[in-house]
């Protein structure tokens, strides 16, 4: 170990000028690893630093490098792990606990033991050594029948500090003497010799100087005893100054506490005075008020104000924070009982004063509604609110300091109030209905106007009917055309204006309510949040209940009432705002109700529009926190069943739709219906927030229609499935990709692709008939092939010879050809209509679909009859002009 400590004190703690003073040997407790060092280091300048550092080898094995470095004092403990019997195990906790395992326990003793002397020095407040024996301590050095055997040297070894490296200085001064040698180097012994005689005549100098100063040490002695004496006189006369002023000491004290005492009973006189005059502050009231309070004039704008100012200083006097023991002082309950007469008698004024008004108020606005003119609006009420405002903190003062009578005046308010404004809403409404009537009678008279049946519930001619009026180009007839455009432009006109009168309703409405709801929250002070309404919980049940009531349609609208979009709060208390807000309209929602009823009567388009704006309504007035938007929402859900039920009779109408049989199927009638209804359901939900609803009814819908398409095609007796179905997508496909719907991207593709292979089915069915033999001689050669008869063989069979093959190809020389195609010609127009105008894209087919038989006819003649020179007795440039003659013609 010792050469261990020479070779680290050289490579690792000489270049940074430290001085190494105890390593041991270790291993991680626990774990099979490299064996390393654990070393205590202190610096060689000022200020000394004592540092613990655990060193390795370097990869290469070559150097030792610092792992680790800890502070002396950063160390907190010292577990020893056993006081009594030999271990090699320690632990030494910084900032966490690192437990060793030295190489011996004689190391282990020998390093804890510098670590203890260390702590000692340079520590004012060392760690705790745990678990060590006593013989490491440095106090138990003596105590040598507790040591194990070996130990002592150990012991001294530490305590003579081991061998140290000499210092620079050191080493100077020893090259410095050994120069003065010559043989120094070459005969050692001599110069061991020449040292001892130098350091003998040293001792000799240094005893005869000792000897030479004993004069001196003589004096300092005498000189020592001298000043002993003259401390013992000063002591001397400092105790007789003490027994002097031990009485004056007494006298001082007592003038002390007297001192005390008197300051104290100032103090609690001041704060006596000032507790007095603050109470006496805080119940004064001055004279002007108690006179406001009693006879001030409520009517005038000067009169409210003192009033008001009166009552917020007597509610401070009232309201003023005394100490309970205060409040037994007769003055004070006297002061109290006098404030609680002014507070009832002002509040009785004030109460009768509001009440009268009120009462006044409300006559006074009454009148004016008989006499106001016969617009389509709501009157204002703002003179009413301007003249009450005023009287607002006046109604707080009252709030707080008589209840009773508040909620007795609001009562009067809402009574006398909610009787004008319920008849000025029934009166609005009823002229809307009655202007809206009224513009519909003229339209009919001059446009000729028919109010259409809504209701598909009936035979395919209800459908007819419903769908008459409907905005969309015929290109059956001019005739057709001109009526349905005709028609579709009045009906057009006449939704646009109840448009337009439900959303000057709802105009009217909200400044209505939203003025006289500021008004109540202003006035009265009542709290208005716009979390405090549970409209989520009103909006469930009224769900449930149309679910319950309507259980028969429960397939397409029963889950749709969740989609409204509403805010939801949370808290279920209604505020009082709310509260008043409803006694004050008492019939506004069943009114706005009606009028639905009213407007999805007239037409079931109606509830698209009214759907889209009451949506916008219910917004505006969501943000505004008001009474309105509970309404609103009420309203919106019936819109929304409305809706619901629309699209429901449209599905219902589309399934019992029943097609003529006696004429050619063409494009069916709900087909149209549906690109009606889209367009204009697009132009309605243009921009607006409820599109899903509108996605939602557009995927009902087309789904319907795909299967009802389906059943038609099948049973109608006089056009080929394949043609209904191809006419019919193509113009579901035509209108998909005119209004470029998102959410029917997949139907529009779907479309198409059923629009293709119908078309390619029809052809491939019909294109057989004009070479109808020619085709089953050769369906009867693929047949052969196919069982395994060779192609070259095929010729050999009596059925299929070459004298078969050319007596089948002399039945149908160019002129038959030609005949044939034009027989075809007349029954593809047979089959299909004039309106989807598909028998240029139909003819094209069948002539590619023709030129392609040709060829699989010309390479079966070729493969299976060769060398034979048989040919078909057209060419292809004859098919090509056989079919353009009979398309131009």
């Amino acid at each position: 170990m010792t050469t261990i400590k020479h070779i680290l004190q050289r490579e690792v703690f000489l270049p940074t000028d430290e001085r190494l003073l105890g390593v041991v040997s270790v291993t991680k407790a626990g774990k099979k690893k490299k064996t390393s060092f654990l070393s205590i280091a202190v610096t060689t300048e000022k200020p000394v630093q004592v540092k613990i550092y655990q060193l390795k080898k370097s990869e290469k094995g070559e150097t030792y490098k610092r792992k680790q470095t800890w502070e002396l004092r950063e160390l907190k403990t010292v577990d020893g792990k056993d006081a009594k019997n030999d271990t090699a195990e320690f632990d030494l906790q910084f900032e966490k606990t690192y437990k060793w395992v030295a190489s011996h326990p004689r190391e282990r003793d020998t390093f804890l033991s510098s670590l203890w002397k260390l702590c000692q020095r340079y520590l004012k407040r060392g760690p705790v050594f745990l678990n060590v024996p006593d013989y490491i301590r440095e106090d138990s050095l003596g105590v040598t029948d507790v040591r194990p055997h070996g130990v002592e040297d150990t012991i001294a070894a530490v305590v003579d500090e081991d061998y140290q490296a000499i210092t620079e200085k050191e080493e100077k001064d020893l090259e410095t003497l050994m120069k003065q040698c010559e043989h120094a180097i070459s005969n050692a012994e001599a110069f061991a010799e020449q040292l001892s005689k130098d350091l003998s005549v040293l001792d000799g100098a240094n005893i005869h100087s000792i000897m030479g100063s004993e004069d001196q040490v003589v004096q300092l002695m005498k000189l020592l005893d001298d000043g002993v004496r003259e401390t013992t006189k000063l002591e001397t006369k400092l105790n007789r100054y003490d027994e002097l002023l031990a009485s004056v000491k007494e006298q001082m004290e007592s003038m002390r506490d007297k001192d005390t005492l008197i300051h104290i009973q100032n103090k609690n006189h001041q704060s006596l005075i000032d507790e007095l005059e603050n109470l006496i502050g805080r119940l004064n009231l001055d004279h002007k008020h108690e006179k406001a309070l009693l006879d001030g004039d409520l009517s005038t704008p000067s009169g409210i104000y003192e009033s008001t100012e009166a009552a917020e200083e007597l509610q401070k006097c009232m309201a003023a924070e005394i100490h309970p023991a205060l409040m037994k002082m007769q003055a004070v309950q006297e002061q109290q009982k006098r404030f609680g007469k002014y507070r009832v008698a002002f509040a009785k004024r004030l109460s009768h004063h509001l009440n009268n008004l009120f009462i006044h108020q409300g006559n006074e606005m009454s009148e004016t509604l008989s006499r106001h003119a016969t617009d389509l609006k709501l009157p204002p009420h703002h003179s009413c609110h301007r003249d009450l405002t005023p009287y607002a903190e006046l109604m707080m003062w009252l709030k707080e300091a008589d209840p009773q009578s508040f909620q007795q005046l609001a009562k009067v308010y809402t009574n006398n109030l909610s009787r004008l404004y319920d008849k000025e809403v029934k009166d609005f409404f009823e002229l809307a209905k009655q202007r809206f009537l009224h513009a519909k009678t003229v339209d009919k008279k001059h446009g000729g106007l028919t109010v259409p049946s809504h209701r598909f519930e009936g035979s395919g001619s209800s459908l007819d009917r419903a769908m008459e009026t409907s905005p969309r180009g015929r290109t059956a007839s001019l005739q057709s055309l001109d009526s349905a455009d005709s028609k579709g432009s009045s009906q057009d006109l006449t939704r646009g204006k109840f448009d337009q009168v439900f959303e000057k309703i709802l105009c009217e409405l909200e400044p209505f309510c939203l003025a006289e709801q500021d008004f109540c929250v202003k006035f009265f002070h009542l709290t208005l949040d716009p979390h405090s309404d549970d409209l989520e919980s009103m909006l469930e049940d009224q769900t449930s209940k149309h679910e319950d009531t309507h259980s028969v349609h429960s397939h397409s609208s029963q889950h749709d009432d969740d989609d409204i979009w509403v805010m939801r709060p949370q808290n279920k208390a209604k505020s009082l705002a709310e509260r008043m807000m409803g006694e004050l309209f008492p019939s506004l929602e069943s009114e706005l109700l009606n009028f639905i009823t009213f407007g999805d009567k007239l037409d079931s388009f109606n509830s698209m529009y009214m759907l889209v704006r009451m949506s916008q309504h219910v917004i505006h007035a969501q943000d505004a926190g008001s009474f309105l938007s509970k309404v609103f929402a009420n309203v919106l859900v019936n819109i929304k069943r409305n809706f619901d039920r629309f699209i429901l009779h449209r599905i219902k109408a589309v399934e019992e739709y029943r097609i003529s049989k006696k004429n050619k199927c063409g494009v069916v009638m709900f087909v149209h219906h549906f690109e009606d209804f889209a367009h204009q359901a697009e132009a309605i939900f243009q921009g607006s927030d409820r599109r899903a609803d509108l996605d939602k009814a557009y995927s009902k819908l087309i789904r319907t229609v795909f299967e009802q398409l389906l059943r038609i095609s099948t049973d109608h007796p006089k056009t080929p499935k394949d043609v209904v179905l191809m006419e019919n997508y193509h113009h579901l496909y035509a209108t998909l990709s005119q209004l470029k719907i998102s959410c029917l991207e997949k139907e529009r593709k779907d479309a198409r692709q059923r629009y293709q292979e119908h078309l390619q089915a029809y052809v491939t069915t019909y294109l057989g008939r004009p070479l109808e033999k020619l085709n089953t001689f050769f369906e009867g050669i693929e047949s052969k092939v196919a069982s395994g008869v060779k192609e070259d063989e095929v010729g050999y069979q009596l059925a299929y010879s070459k004298q078969e093959l050319r007596k089948v190809i002399k039945e149908y020389p160019g002129k038959e050809v030609k005949k044939n195609l034009e027989h075809l010609r007349k029954k593809v127009e047979k089959h299909l209509c004039e309106e989807e105008n598909l028998f240029q894209v139909v003819w094209h087919s069948m002539q590619d679909e023709f030129l392609k038989q040709y060829k699989h006819f010309e390479h079966l003649i070729a493969k299976c009859y060769p060398a034979s020179n048989i040919t078909l007795e057209f060419s292809v440039e004859d098919i090509l002009q056989f079919f353009t003659d009979i398309a131009q013609a």
